[in-house]
């Protein structure tokens, strides 16, 4: 295919969620992974070499376009809106969650020192945090694990990005 990088470019910017290599090698059909890998690698370094105000980032399992941070005020002018803020219980619960997945609610609450009902709750409505299934103990409490809407927000590949306690302390 003549117009593959092309091809591979458009597909990553109309998708709504990070599109995986599968994904797009299920669309395109007659490419083979190695070359769709490469133009990938080609398109980071040509975005990062343009230093413009958009950049192609590899998270949550897939590729992404994203907007430089320094572009941040004047797309909330043109958006109009604020960004959702988590507050800091939700980052709290959320950060227990990450670093303990899979976790039960009491194991959160007993960490956190309160009741977590309501964050939970608001967690999974924003999709951050999802039920992953029942612990094997009488009661089968229901145990909690972040979600791929996880890692696109807070801009990580997978799970071991994720920064080590030494590296918090620093």
């Amino acid at each position: 295919m003549d117009n593959l990088k092309a091809v591979v470019e458009a597909l990553i910017f109309v998708s709504e969620i990070p599109l995986s290599l599968n994904k797009m090698m299920e669309i395109i059909g007659d490419a083979e992974k190695e070359e769709i890998t490469g133009i990938i690698s080609d398109l980071v370094r040509d975005y990062n070499e343009r230093d413009g105000g958009i950049f192609l980032i590899e998270v949550a399992g897939g590729y992404q376009f994203r907007t430089k941070e320094i572009c941040a005020p004047w797309i909330r002018q043109l958006k109009a809106t604020r960004p959702k803020a988590l507050s800091q219980a939700a980052l709290e619960t959320i950060a227990v969650i990450a670093y303990r997945q899979p976790v039960m609610k009491s194991e959160i609450e007993k960490v956190r020192g309160v009741d977590v009902s309501g964050i939970l709750k608001g967690l999974m409505e924003k999709n951050l945090v999802r039920i992953v299934g029942r612990k094997d103990v009488p009661g089968r409490p229901i145990i909690y694990g972040t979600t791929k809407k996880f890692l696109e927000v807070f801009g990580l590949k997978d799970l071991s990005d994720l920064p080590t306690f030494k590296e918090l302390e620093g």
